[in-house]
Formats: structure tokens, C-alpha cells, sequence
């Protein structure tokens, strides 16, 4: 069982040889006030004096001290090893492997460091300085010494001094496997127990805390305490212990570790007789002892999980950062057929990581061809921006200087050109959305597909341009495809269209059944057989116009139009001007908005309707071709192009090094993962060690 301690020293080892502070190992935290007396008892435990003293807040970065019992061969060995002579010394891990005999030197080195990263002010750091002592007087150890917890910042110190040394605390006493020692002095409140009350914060169970009181020869004369280390005032789990430091006046006539201990022996046989073999700093040593063996002991299987997760982890990061170039050239074909591969893959939606988001590639591609494209299409109005007088002006400059008896056939065809025209702008605007989906493929591939690309910027870079110059050379001529597939619609107006032609019967079949409904209301006056003879020489005379029966639309509204034609009447002579006034024709105004004849309302609805009945049709051809146009002039233009324009743009000799040159930290980046991994990996070996020597 001794023998774990070593083993997590080891360990200890292994990670701090990588800078790695997330493995949570088991180690005691030393926790107190400022001149609670923690130094003191980090002193007694070690041996000798080894930490700086002064006024005010003397510990300003964490110190983790590895305690290291060894024997007189081991001495021997590292004597003759390094040329050294002496039963005991110390390393620190920023020093690599220099090795002090002297503990003054060390003491120094503890200040230097601390002011290297601190400053020379009161402020503090959370990064640790590494201390192991080797010792035939100590028991296997590791303590961590922390800043001691104060109220007021003096001067210099910021004014969140409290905060940032609160926080600090409780970072390493929040580690699971780490044991508190709570140190408090006797001749304070033991109530009011800063110590306790942080350790109370992440241990509320106090299955972890250690309490330690300090200055028991300092306490008001006629008091003791008993009722505290008893655990009368405030239980705790794991014990209180009473220990005697070296007063500030011991330590400056350098009073000898080795002597208070036998002072602090004998003051407490002669006060706490009772609880002599329990308190003391040796005992105190042998209790932690004790504690950190068992704790290590539980704490090794969730240890060797952690282990394995983060080894794997790690792999993987490592597998990432991809192996150093040693065939550039084949390494380069690869990145740029996996590229384009990947390219592809998304659009296709059979891309190895799948967005889950928001919609990307081939599936954003066709929410835009049938949900942004279609509702767009289908929100425009056929008769948008056009209004009664619109048709009304457009069938009278249609007709020329003669009054029409038809309605023009150019009037319609002017009018639905115009409408068509409006399809144009949305058709555009498609292309658009799927040239800017297809640039954002790029960055989706850079950063879930290929992630190899990040170890090389400039050929990240080149390739972003060459694809970004291949959609930007195929924008123009897909362009070109819409406007002329919506040219294609103007050029050509086609009424004989099958769809259209239906149109143009449902309508006249609803103008005849109108008619007759008129014909019905006439006053018993007009003789039927008239009007009913009007109406058929109308019919007649369509019939001659055009043979195609119901299907041509200017027969339709001749039918219309003859019933009409007996309504004019004479009795509406223009007056006479007045004699000595001229008229100008020219100035009279024309009304812009009044009621319009019977006639003009029924030429505007079949216009109307014709043009809604064409509009429609083309709208459908439009809604159908664009994507298709889309999809061969520059989606899979690109995907079947690709490959080619990144190789030929590419995959040139002479950009090989230029291109493959990888980014400042990613060498930087690789290391530090494998150093980890191989750090890892010997934390596991370490634990196998353990299971074969039966210790676990």
C-alpha cells in the first residue's frame, strides 16, 4: 500500500513533463487564512526550512510540493550519479534537472520564480511551481500550498484580491481526488473558520476534509483546546489535529525543525496528555499518509478510465492534425481529390458529415428551386401593375385611327409580354441563391470534411479561389440561359395553346350563356327574333373570320360585340361652338378615371382573362425549366468540372512547397498532442504496473 504514493508521484511526473494540469490526480490541498500558520506546518512536514516568510500574503502561486521518502541506497546511487553529496535535496520541474542540497537555495529560487510570474508587487498567479524533495526524514507526500485567503487588499494588490484568491482555492480543492487540510489557528473563533467554510462548499459531506488547528501555545492563559480537537465545537469526518509551529522569534535565531518538533512533543504531553499520541506534526504526517494511500487506492479505477478516454481522445486529435508531408506531390492529389470529392458528396447529400442545423448543399439547393422559387413565382399577379385603364389605352393605340369592331389581337399580346416580363427578376434571383449555397459548400467542406486542409492555409486558400472562379466564370452564362428562357416565352406568344385554347372555350361558352341571360331581361318591346338575329350574323360573321371554332378568341369577342352595335343612337349631337370662340381640339382633357361603357368593360375582363390564362401557362413552363437550367448550366457543370480545374490550377510542381507549407502552429499543435498521447500512454503503463504488483 506505501508503495502508491510513489506511484502517483510518478504519474505526477508523467504529466508535468507535457505542462498537463487535467488528470485530477490524488494530492493534499493545503487551505488557511493568511498567518493561519500553513507555512509552518508545510515546513514541519518537509523537514527543513524550505519556504519564504514575511508580512502579508507571502504565497502568491501554487507550490506543489512532491515529498519523496527514500532509502540509503537510493541516496547512494543519485550521490554517484550526479556528483552530489548530501542526504537530502530538492528539484524543481522549471529547472529541468538541476539538483539543490541547499534549501536556502531553494527558498530563493521559490521567491525568483514566483516574481518572474507574479511581479514584484502583492498580486497573484494560478500557474504552479513543482517542487520534489528527496528525504530520508519525510513520508511519501504530495501537498499543494496555496495563497492564504484574506479580506482587504494592501497595497498595491488589486481590489479583487479576495476573488481571485477565493477562486483559485476552490479550483484545486474542487478536484474529487484531492484531500483538504483545513489549517486554522487555535486562538481564533474556530466558528468562524474561513478554511472550513470554503472546504464545506465543494465537500459538504466532509468525506475529504482534514482539519488541522495551529498555535496551540499561543491561546489566552486559562483556556485550552480541548472542546476543538475533540470535536465538541465543529465535527469533522476525517479528524482535527492540534499541531505547535515555530514562532517568528524561533525562526529568526533559526530554531531547527527537528527541535520544535521534540518542543511541540513535550508541550503537549505536558497540556494535552490525553491527546498527545494524536496530535503533533509526526502524527500529522502519518495521518496524511494514511489518508492519501486509501484515497489513491479508491480513486486508481476512475483514474485508469480517465486515462483511457482521454488517450483516445487525444488519438484522434492527433489523427487530425494528419502525419509531416513526405510525398508532397501525393499528398497534394489527395487533399484536392478529397475535396472535390467532398464537394460533391454534399451536394449530393451522401456527404460523411451531415449538417443537422440547418439545411446545406444538395438540400438547401432545393428548398431554394421549390419552396423560395415556387412561393416566389406563385406570390406574383398575373395582373400585377396593371390596371383597367392600362388595357383599355393599350386596345385603343392598338386600333390605330379607326374605331375597332374587334378587340386587337396586338393589344393582348403587349399587355401578357409585360406580364411575363415580371418572371424574369425571381428567375434571376434563383440563380443567385444557388451560386451563393454552392460558395457556402466551400466553407461547409473546409470545416467538417477536410480538416486536413487547416493544416495548409495557402492551399486552403488556392483552393477556395479556384472553385470561387469556376461558380463566378458559370454565373454569367446560367444568367444568360434564364433571360433567354424567359425570351423565349416573349418571342412566341402562342393562342393555340392547348391549355390556352380550353381557356378561351370556358370563356366564351361563359359570354354566350351572359348573352342569353341579356336577351331574357330585353323589355317585351324589342322583338327576339331581332336580337336573336344580331347575335347570329355576330356568330356568322365569326365564323368567317377564323374557322378554328371556340378556339380563337377574337371570334369569341365578335360575338360579344355585335349585340352592342344596335345600341348607338343619334340623338347625341355635339353642340356648336359659340360663334367668334375657336376650339382646340388638342386641349381638351382626357378623363383619366370615369365609368366606362358597357362595351369597354367587357373588352378589359376578356383581356383580363386572356392574359391571366396565358400568364399562368408561362409561369408553369418558367417554375419547370429555370431549375432545370440551374441545375446543367451550373451545379453540375461544377460537380463534373471540378476535379479537373482544381488539378489543372493546382498540381504544378512548382507550387508544390508554396502550397503545402503548413500553418505556424500546427507543427506546435501536433507535438504537444503526441507528447500527451505518449504521456498518456505511460500513466496507463504505470497502472498496469500496479494491477501486476497486486497493490490495487
Amino acid at each position: 500500500m506505501e508503495a502508491l504514493i510513489p506511484v502517483i508521484n510518478k504519474l505526477q511526473d508523467v504529466f508535468n513533463t507535457v505542462g498537463a494540469d487535467i488528470m485530477q490526480l490524488p494530492q493534499i490541498v493545503v487551505v488557511g487564512t493568511q498567518s493561519s500558520g500553513k507555512s509552518s506546518v508545510l515546513e514541519s512536514l518537509v523537514g527543513r526550512d524550505v519556504l519564504p516568510r514575511g508580512t502579508g500574503i507571502v504565497t502568491r502561486r501554487p507550490l506543489i510540493f512532491q515529498l519523496v521518502h527514500i532509502d540509503s541506497e537510493d541516496r547512494r546511487k543519485t550521490n554517484e550519479e550526479n556528483g552530489i553529496d548530501g542526504e537530502e535535496w530538492g528539484k524543481f520541474l522549471h529547472t529541468k534537472n538541476k539538483i539543490y542540497t541547499n534549501f536556502e537555495e531553494i527558498r530563493h529560487e521559490i521567491e525568483a520564480e514566483t516574481e518572474r510570474i507574479s511581479g514584484i508587487n502583492k498580486g497573484i498567479s494560478d500557474e504552479p511551481i513543482h517542487l520534489k524533495v528527496f528525504s530520508p526524514n519525510v513520508v511519501n507526500l504530495t501537498l499543494v500550498d496555496l495563497p492564504g485567503i484574506t479580506k482587504v487588499p494592501v497595497g498595491d494588490q488589486p481590489k479583487d484580491i479576495e476573488i481571485q484568491i477565493r477562486e483559485l482555492i476552490v479550483r484545486y480543492i474542487s478536484n474529487p481526488n484531492s484531500i483538504i487540510l483545513a489549517v486554522t489557528a487555535a486562538n481564533t473563533d474556530m466558528a468562524t473558520s474561513e478554511a472550513l467554510k470554503v472546504a464545506r462548499e465543494v465537500d459538504p459531506d466532509g468525506r475529504r476534509t482534514l482539519a488541522v488547528v495551529t498555535k496551540l501555545d499561543l491561546m489566552d492563559a486559562g483556556t485550552d483546546a480541548m472542546d476543538i480537537l475533540m470535536g465538541r465545537v465543529i465535527p469533522v469526518k476525517l479528524g482535527i489535529i492540534g499541531v505547535v509551529n515555530r514562532s517568528q522569534l524561533d525562526i529568526n535565531q533559526r530554531k531547527s525543525v527537528a527541535d520544535a518538533i521534540r518542543d511541540e512533543y513535550a508541550f503537549l504531553q505536558k497540556k494535552y496528555p490525553s491527546l498527545a499520541n494524536r496530535s503533533g506534526t509526526k502524527y500529522l504526517a502519518r495521518t496524511l499518509n494514511r489518508l492519501l494511500m486509501h484515497h489513491i487506492r479508491d480513486c486508481l479505477p476512475e483514474l485508469k478510465t480517465r486515462i483511457n478516454v482521454l488517450a483516445a481522445q487525444y488519438q484522434s486529435l492527433l489523427n487530425s492534425y494528419g502525419e509531416p508531408v513526405e510525398d508532397q506531390s501525393a499528398t497534394l492529389l489527395q487533399l484536392i481529390t478529397k475535396f472535390a470529392a467532398e464537394y460533391c458528396h454534399t451536394i449530393e447529400g451522401t456527404a460523411k458529415y451531415i449538417e443537422t442545423a440547418e439545411l446545406c448543399g444538395g438540400a438547401r439547393i432545393c428548398y431554394i428551386f421549390h419552396e423560395t422559387f415556387g412561393r416566389t413565382l406563385e406570390s406574383v399577379d398575373p395582373l400585377g401593375g396593371l390596371t383597367t385603364i392600362d388595357v383599355l389605352t393599350a386596345i385603343r393605340n392598338a386600333t390605330g385611327p379607326r374605331p375597332a369592331l374587334f378587340v386587337p389581337e396586338v393589344s393582348f399580346e403587349l399587355l401578357v409580354k409585360r406580364q411575363v416580363k415580371r418572371l424574369e427578376e425571381p428567375s434571376l434571383r434563383c440563380v443567385e441563391l444557388v451560386h451563393e449555397e454552392m460558395q457556402r459548400i466551400i466553407q461547409h467542406c473546409s470545416n467538417y470534411s477536410t480538416q486536413e486542409l487547416l493544416r495548409f492555409p495557402k492551399l486552403h486558400d488556392a483552393i477556395v479561389e479556384v472553385v470561387t472562379s469556376l461558380l463566378r466564370k458559370r454565373l454569367p452564362v446560367t444568367n444568360d440561359m434564364v433571360h433567354n428562357l424567359v425570351a423565349i416565352e416573349l418571342a412566341y406568344i402562342n393562342t393555340k395553346h392547348p391549355d390556352f385554347a380550353d381557356a378561351c372555350g370556358l370563356m366564351n361558352h361563359n359570354i354566350e350563356e351572359q348573352r342569353r341571360l341579356r336577351m331574357r331581361d330585353l323589355p317585351s318591346a324589342v322583338p327576339r327574333d331581332k336580337a336573336a338575329a344580331g347575335g347570329a350574323q355576330g356568330a356568322s360573321s365569326g365564323d368567317q373570320t377564323d374557322s378554328g371554332g371556340t378556339g380563337n378568341w377574337r371570334g369569341m369577342l365578335k360575338r360579344g360585340e355585335d349585340s352592342a352595335s344596335g345600341d348607338r343612337t343619334q340623338n347625341a349631337l355635339p353642340a356648336s361652338p359659340q360663334k367668334g370662340h375657336a376650339v382646340n381640339l388638342l386641349d381638351v382633357p382626357v378623363p383619366v378615371s370615369r365609368k366606362l361603357s358597357a362595351r369597354e368593360q367587357r373588352d378589359c375582363e376578356v383581356i383580363e382573362r386572356l392574359i391571366k390564362s396565358y400568364f399562368l401557362i408561362v409561369r408553369k413552363n418558367i417554375q419547370d425549366s429555370v431549375p432545370k437550367a440551374v441545375m446543367h448550366f451550373l451545379v453540375n457543370h461544377v460537380k463534373d468540372c471540378l476535379q479537373s480545374e482544381l488539378v489543372g490550377q493546382l498540381y504544378k510542381s512548382v507550387l508544390l512547397d508554396d502550397l503545402l507549407t503548413e500553418s505556424e502552429d500546427m507543427a506546435q499543435r501536433r507535438n504537444e498532442a503526441a507528447d500527451m498521447l505518449k504521456a498518456l500512454q505511460k500513466a496507463s503503463q504505470v497502472i498496469a504496473e500496479i494491477r501486476e504488483t497486486h497493490l490495487w
